[in-house]
């Protein structure tokens, strides 16, 4: 590290531990600017098989809701440690406080969001956010609230402190948003990323139903009164002038400049998806890092990331603030990473790339009526956090000699010319899938280290776009994800490739956690998240990673932490990657890791409740670990990884044994056809 750096390094640990020695998570992304970073370092690479479960705390949110309703649950919140409480949102909106040493309920609020919705986007609640009234009195009721969205349209003010409604705030302590147009369905207009609040201004952002129609609900992204609830501004991200569509709304977490005055919104694709015939031209400001200044909603710069999209590759997280030594100093960035793998770092005054990002000509040739654009934006300095193209060597064959052909089958006459291949009716191979590279759980950047660290997945689409005619008459098949793009001259259907054995089609692995050094422009290192083990027969822990929707925390003892697809938390050498702990929760971890620091102990904390579009088990636990007091050993909730040359590995022999049988099962097949 350089002299600079180093005094670089020395000033944000002053900052933020000798000037706040109270520092806590109070922001979604830990702080405003969704660093996902903490000082704390009691936990280090040196300690952390010591660590313990500390409590874990059950929300009840499976037994009080119908069957149906449960099984469309997602459990994604990350607390927050504010008024000497541990603060969430579940999947139902219930906002619940817990003492953090023990997990011992304090208070709960339930705004009554009812079972037969059928949310667009599922039960979510990713977090509320925590403000403190400056000007009013250090007793008063309401001086410190949360805000919450709900997933029936609702903006909703908490005392932090007790969990009562703010009288004072809309009507009885919530304002009903003003979708201005009717809904196709209870739930096709939700709220499931937090608010975020900037020089007293409350910013709401929403998630829509994708691609069940043309003139679908609008983006608006919406700024209230802290005080009192009234409507400040409205935004929308679609400039409407000659197109026909409905939303470019924002549904991933936003991040808020409090000196600068600005909110940072990562934008989403316009409706539908797809198909965009009717909105022809870049359709500005949808996929796009657009700064709003907070307090009146005015755009002070805009960039896009995907010229007229028809990929669905919308900016899923959320902008991460930092302070970036680029090699000719220091200056304040937004680092934006993409479903396509890319990293986009832009100026926080004025929007432009810190490196140069060049439009490159990309696939054409679409559907009739659809106009593409015939460049996209490529970053030059920091490479891709994935592969971007495709091929049949890709494929994954697990067991040599034993060819399951439903893969081959699946993609064989699939247009694809790689990344920004345009849908068609032939059917389409999208590459990264739109749910892959980095998703809602955003990116971590160590500010001392200068690395930006970030869970990415890897997984096939397969994209096919049906005429009219067709779409009206047909049933779609089962499994089958069916767009009706109502209003559009096709509908569409999209296929996550899966060959018969249940396995992804693509290689392993299939998430994985990057380090990337943003000024050397280099990927530090890459490590495998997640196993088969609670997917997979005689829980086999093949390592083959899992998808990883859910974000990092990084810390300055040098760890990282991630939940994944499979019911642990992990921790990772941040300088190395290595895989150093494991830590058992009841059901899978899809959610961000958070970290705080109560009567002198640093406790992890991780929402465990599973992940109901991925088919995992469900339920409703927030799990906290910390390190071992004297008297007390890790139990098997706890566990260190195994370095290389220690004890006999018992799940790599029964996977061993899987193959084989895999492979006598297709010798047996064989045979049997023969004969």
């Amino acid at each position: 590290m350089s002299f600079c750096r180093g005094l670089a390094a020395l000033a944000v640990i002053w900052t933020q531990v000798v000037l706040s020695p109270a520092w806590a998570w109070q922001h979604w992304g830990g702080d405003a600017g969704g660093t996902r970073f903490s000082p704390l370092a009691q936990i280090t690479p040196g300690n952390v098989d010591k660590l313990v479960q500390a409590w874990a705390y059950h929300t009840g949110d499976m037994a009080s809701r119908s069957p149906a309703a449960a099984r469309r649950t997602k459990f994604e919140a990350t607390p927050l440690l504010v008024e000497d409480s541990l603060v969430f949102c579940t999947p139902f909106n219930a906002v619940i406080a817990l003492d953090p040493g023990t997990g011992a309920e304090k208070w709960r609020f339930d705004p009554k969001v009812g079972d037969g919705l059928r949310p667009a986007n599922r039960y979510a609640c990713r977090g509320v956010a925590y403000w403190v009234d400056q000007s009013a009195a250090v007793d008063a009721a309401c001086r410190s609230r949360l805000f919450m969205g709900t997933v029936d349209a609702r903006l909703i003010a908490l005392d932090a402190r007790t969990g009562r409604p703010c009288a004072g705030f809309g009507r009885d302590g919530e304002v009903r948003i003003d979708i201005a147009k009717d809904l196709l369905w209870a739930g096709e207009f939700q709220i499931t990323s937090a608010p975020v609040v900037g020089r007293d201004v409350v910013v709401v952002g929403s998630s829509i139903g994708d691609n069940a129609r043309v003139d679908a609900p609008a983006g608006i992204v919406r700024g209230f009164d802290a005080r009192s609830g009234e409507l400040r501004w409205n935004f929308d991200p679609l400039v409407h002038d000659g197109i026909t569509a409905g939303h470019a709304n924002v549904w991933a977490p936003m991040s808020v400049d409090e000196a600068r005055g600005l909110v940072f919104l990562p934008t989403s694709s316009p409706s539908p998806d797809f198909f965009g015939g009717l909105r022809p031209g870049d359709n500005r400001h949808a996929d796009s890092v657009v700064a709003l200044r907070v307090e009146n909603g005015t755009i002070a710069w805009s960039f896009q990331t995907t010229h007229h999209d028809v990929w669905d590759y919308d900016l899923p997280a959320q902008p991460t603030l930092a302070r970036l030594d680029n090699g000719q100093g220091s200056r304040d960035v937004v680092i934006q990473p993409t479903k396509q793998g890319f990293v986009f770092v832009l100026d926080r005054d004025t929007g432009l790339p810190v490196w140069p990002v060049e439009e490159r000509a990309v696939p054409q040739g679409a559907v009739e009526g659809e106009r593409l654009s015939p460049t996209q934006p490529f970053p030059t300095h920091v490479p891709a956090l994935l592969e971007q193209r495709f091929t049949p060597d890709d494929i994954f064959r697990p067991v040599p000699g034993f060819i399951d052909s439903s893969c081959d089958e699946q993609l064989a006459g699939l247009r694809n010319d790689g990344l920004y291949t345009p849908p068609t009716t032939q059917g389409t191979l999208l590459y990264p899938m739109t749910g892959g590279g980095v998703n809602w759980g955003g990116a971590a950047f160590d500010p001392v280290r200068q690395i930006l660290y970030a869970n990415v997945s890897r997984a096939v689409h397969i994209v096919r776009l049906i005429p009219r005619d067709q779409a009206d008459r047909m049933t779609p098949p089962r499994g089958v994800d069916f767009g009706p793009q109502r209003g559009a001259p096709f509908a569409v259907t999209r296929t996550v490739a899966m060959s018969r054995l249940g396995l992804l089609c693509n290689r392993p692995p299939w998430g994985e956690m990057v380090a990337v050094d943003l000024r050397a422009g280099k990927i530090v290192w890459r490590s495998t998240v997640g196993t088969t083990e609670d997917r997979a027969p005689l829980g086999l822990a093949f390592k083959w990673g899992t998808p990883l929707v859910n974000g990092v925390l990084v810390t300055a003892g040098g760890l990282v932490f991630t939940g994944a697809m499979d019911a642990y938390l992990r921790a990772y050498d941040a300088g190395s990657g290595q895989e150093l702990w494991q830590g058992r929760l009841p059901v899978p971890g899809v959610a961000n890791p958070m970290t705080y620091e109560w009567d002198g102990q640093q406790y992890l904390v991780i929402a465990a409740g599973g992940h109901s579009e991925a088919g995992t088990t469900l339920g409703d636990s927030v799990v906290a670990f910390r390190l071992a007091r004297d008297g007390e050993a890790p139990s098997w909730w706890s566990r260190t990884i195994d370095r290389p040359g220690g004890r006999f590995d018992g799940g790599a022999f029964l996977a061993a044994v899987f193959l084989v049988g895999l492979l006598g099962l297709a010798v047996w097949r064989r045979r049997k056809r023969r004969a």
